[in-house]
């Protein structure tokens, strides 16, 4: 009988241990690594299209995050900019270059999708969507924005994973 409750006891143990430490980890991101937009299929209503574009999200802790952006132009100009921020809502400046915006809000309405509003000089520059595929091997950013008409369009950018 002593043999038969200890062997119990020892399940029970065993059972509440695995219950404490063995406890899922979510998954990390979709978002996280570095990707590299596809300059080839670039829209043509968006002109030159640069030599290179990759985008990095880094997880830097405490919910924060940090989008790193480096774009080698054509004539080989280099432009970077970052914003930290938390997936909130809310805005953060960013730093380094400001063309396309100098202040950003970032929202995640699911795992695999962002939303990122940039301001420049406190005015509305343009609402950017970025999706990842069911894979993980492909990011689509859509760019909401209106032309020098007031005329609204959308233009998608394909981006493939090139490291975590």
């Amino acid at each position: 009988m002593n043999k038969k409750v200890a062997a119990i006891g020892l399940a029970c143990m065993c059972l509440s241990t695995m219950a404490i430490g063995g406890q899922p980890k979510s998954a990390p991101s979709p978002f996280l690594g570095k990707w590299a937009l596809d300059v080839n299929s670039m829209p043509v209503t968006y002109g030159a299209p640069p030599k290179s574009v990759t985008y990095e999200f880094v997880d830097k802790g405490d919910g924060r995050w940090e989008t790193r952006i480096h774009i080698v132009d054509d004539g080989h100009g280099v432009r970077d900019m970052a914003i930290s921020y938390r997936r909130d809502g809310n805005a953060n400046t960013g730093s380094g270059y400001s063309g396309e915006g100098d202040t950003a809000a970032v929202n995640s309405p699911a795992p695999n999708v962002l939303v990122m509003s940039l301001a420049r000089e406190k005015k509305l520059e343009s609402v950017r969507v970025y999706a990842i595929s069911a894979n993980g091997k492909e990011m689509t950013e859509s760019a909401a924005d209106v032309d020098d008409q007031g005329v609204p369009f959308v233009r998608n950018f394909r981006f493939t994973r090139i490291g975590n």
